[in-house]
């Protein structure tokens, strides 16, 4: 009992020390977010903090920022575009290789999670170089064959996680009583790993939204896209609606967020 209590207060410390470094860690992490949304209500014509006062102008002047709203249509139509890709090939992807045993499914496995390891400014300049070689020209598809190769990997990874909480009992049942795999997965695999599906479809297309270096390859002269667009303003000419629109941002992917975890329990998925 004397060895346990000496090591109480030892214990202790070593908690209050964790607790105060995740605490320092949590605001640092938090800190950008909060300065651009307080920043985002200024009544002034620069990104001063803390502001001079406070106002809703550059919220009631996006609806006249054509160029921002002309990058944001931009912006949901590759997202878009990319997702549905995402999802088609990432479930077949994931079909294949979840229940596999074999050292090629492993092989593969890595294969599609490569471009999540590799650096995205390289996986971009290399994208462009490879279409340039072969003659295609850059245009909204060619943005859309980027984002779908990134966004890929994270359907996979969350749909395999649902295909390896499915009972195989159900497929085997299913074949018993002479069902087909396409009837079988039709109606047992896809409704019980549609939540898995959910969740691989909305980080990859948060992650198209809001990706940069594929898109700054990628993208021909006419086509804007919204991260780029805000780049650029703020290099620039600092414009302050900038702010507006980041704070706009956040509390979609916050409101989307909650929205998922709801639906489909998206933290669990991705461990």
């Amino acid at each position: 009992m004397s060895a346990g209590r000496r090591h109480e207060p030892a214990t202790i410390a070593l908690t209050a020390v964790l607790g105060a470094i995740a605490t320092i860690a949590t605001l640092l992490l938090l800190a950008p977010t909060v300065v651009v949304i307080v920043l985002s209500f200024t009544n002034g014509f620069s990104l001063k903090f803390p502001p001079p006062g406070y106002s809703l102008r550059w919220y009631e002047s996006l609806p006249d920022a054509f160029q921002l709203q002309y990058a944001v249509i931009n912006s949901l139509k590759v997202a878009s575009a990319s997702t549905l890709l995402a999802v088609v090939l990432g479930v077949a992807a994931a079909m294949a290789i979840a229940r596999s045993e074999k050292t090629m499914a492993r092989v593969l496995d890595s294969f599609f999670m490569s471009p999540l390891i590799l650096p995205a400014l390289a996986f971009g300049l290399a994208s462009l170089i490879y279409f340039s070689r072969i003659g295609i020209e850059l245009s909204l598809w060619t943005l859309v064959i980027g984002h779908t190769v990134v966004g890929v990997p994270y359907v996979i990874r969350t749909t395999v996680a649902a295909l390896s909480q499915l009972p195989p009992a159900l497929l085997e049942s299913s074949a018993s009583l002479g069902a087909s795999r396409a009837y079988t997965f039709r109606r047992v695999t896809l409704p019980l790993i549609a939540p898995g599906i959910a969740a691989g479809a909305f980080i990859s297309f948060m992650s198209s939204f809001d990706n940069v270096p594929v898109s700054l390859f990628l993208r021909d002269a006419s086509t804007d896209m919204l991260p780029i667009r805000m780049w650029q303003d703020l290099e620039g000419r600092l414009d302050v609606s900038i702010a507006a629109v980041s704070s706009l941002m956040v509390l979609a992917t916050l409101v989307l967020m909650i929205v998922m975890e709801r639906l489909t329990g998206i933290s669990k998925r991705m461990r």
